[in-house]
């Protein structure tokens, strides 16, 4: 295999003159899928906001626009393995300044391997997409290595250890230390499959609105769909029926216990899928969340379903009610690694010194939350992390100094009888790999804690 060519003295181009060459040409769901990588891996842009940004996004049809993101996801799902056929196939390493082009090579390799594309089809719109991005000199090159591919692929991709080759170096490691190898393999194994959709039902959904969603219900009563298409088309969505919310996701709320005409604060309550099971519950929420574009769709989403719940545009860090409150529901900001299923950009954009630093933030969070619940209350702290540090390590650093405060261990009645998703000590550990028979969940941890009766913090 030839090395790169460098046009003009220069090789890769750089992503100001893509822009004005894409700029050229109408967007397609390829191009859009390039840019979507770019934004992702080049400059540190999650892939939702980066796709919610995207201009051409909005001019497709619904279908294209899912395949737009569809490549993508599947990209960096895949991108582990999709890295090491392309460096099987070449005879030297791609220079670093060629970056734009093995992003092209990357998703012609997915296409080839992990969408059943045709070959001829994989391979000339990768050839069409270097036309498209302004690497038109690159385009023999990214052709011969996917003609190579395409007939080695599938043979390849068969030997590769995926949930290894997908899984970035320090996650495995943290994985494996925390939860051992076997649950560290099957982690990762989880991550390469898409996560299902997941609702909460707004009351006892029937067997007429399971039917339409072709829902079954999970232990955890999360209802599981195997519906398709834009989420406010399906069936109950404008009646306020049900809200999307993993099965996971919706377990911690319930373990603030009977919370009717109590007064619960929900902190970091944005999009708002805990702040409706509350209400629903019969709470008087006050729900505190620092952005106003996520609150709006808190609100929108309550107004939708017929809930009602005070709504706070605030940070968490320095907000106090005007009253102590009987009980506090904090889902930290965290790295989100347990939803890697859903957003698979995570893997790639977070690190082990980004997770230290968010470790602080969450303790300087819990402490400043306890300062404001009433004598007796409890709070739920959760994350949507595997990352001990986030979990337990930030729930023990508070325990171990604040002896007002004590732990109110979780048991096999608050989680249905699921017991392997209780700790030792009492908290909930959802893993990914956990009801894998069917089709998983997010990774999730949560503690509840009490204030000792008769007792104020300082």
């Amino acid at each position: 295999m030839s090395v790169l060519p460098r046009p003009n003295g220069r090789a890769g181009g750089n992503a100001g003159g893509d822009a004005r060459a894409g700029a050229r040409r109408p967007s397609t769901p390829r191009t859009i899928a390039f840019d979507l990588l770019t934004s992702v891996l080049d400059r540190q842009q999650p892939l939702d906001e980066a796709f919610e940004r995207h201009p051409g996004v909005a001019r497709l049809d619904g279908r294209d626009r899912a395949f737009a993101r569809h490549l993508s996801a599947t990209t960096l799902r895949r991108l582990g393995q999709i890295d090491a056929m392309i460096d099987h196939a070449l005879a030297r390493p791609l220079p670093a300044r060629a970056a734009l082009v093995r992003h092209i090579l990357r998703l012609g390799v997915c296409q080839l391997v992990f969408l059943a594309t045709p070959a001829h089809a994989a391979v000339d719109s990768s050839v069409d997409l270097c036309r498209h991005r302004g690497h038109l000199a690159h385009a023999p090159f990214v052709n011969a290595v996917l003609r190579r591919l395409a007939g080695e692929a599938a043979a390849l991709a068969a030997g590769q250890d995926a949930a290894r080759l997908n899984t970035p170096t320090w996650l495995w490691q943290s994985w494996s230390a925390a939860y051992g190898e076997e649950h560290c393999r099957a982690i990762a194994s989880a991550h390469l499959q898409e996560a299902p959709l997941d609702l909460t039902p707004r009351c006892n959904a029937d067997a007429s609105l399971l039917a339409r969603l072709g829902a079954t219900r999970l232990p955890t009563g999360t209802l599981r769909s195997v519906a398709h298409g834009p989420i406010p088309e399906l069936p109950g969505f404008a009646e306020g029926a049900w809200w999307v919310q993993d099965a996971a996701a919706a377990i911690p709320a319930t373990f603030l216990g009977a919370v009717q005409g109590q007064s619960i604060a929900d902190l970091c309550a944005a999009p708002g899928g805990k702040t409706a099971q509350l209400a629903q519950a019969g709470a008087r929420v006050i729900a505190v969340d620092r952005s106003p574009a996520r609150l709006a769709r808190l609100n929108d989403n309550l107004r939708r379903l017929g809930l009602a719940a005070e709504s706070v545009c605030a940070d968490v860090a320095t907000w106090q009610p005007e009253a102590p409150v009987a009980g506090i529901l904090l889902d930290v900001p965290c790295s989100a690694t347990g939803t890697i299923r859903r957003h698979p950009d995570i893997a790639w954009l977070k690190s082990a010194a980004e997770v230290a630093s968010l470790a602080s933030i969450q303790e300087r969070l819990l402490r400043h939350a306890l300062t404001f619940l009433q004598s007796g209350g409890r709070l739920v702290y959760c994350v949507c992390s595997l990352q001990p540090e986030e979990g337990p390590g930030v729930v023990n650093a508070v325990l171990a100094s604040c002896p007002d405060i004590e732990r109110e261990p979780i048991d096999a009645g608050d989680v249905r009888g699921l017991t392997e998703l209780l700790t030792a000590d009492g908290d909930l550990r959802v893993l990914p790999c956990h009801l894998a028979e069917l089709g998983g969940m997010d990774g999730f941890y949560a503690a509840r804690l009490r204030l000792r009766p008769s007792l104020a913090l300082p």
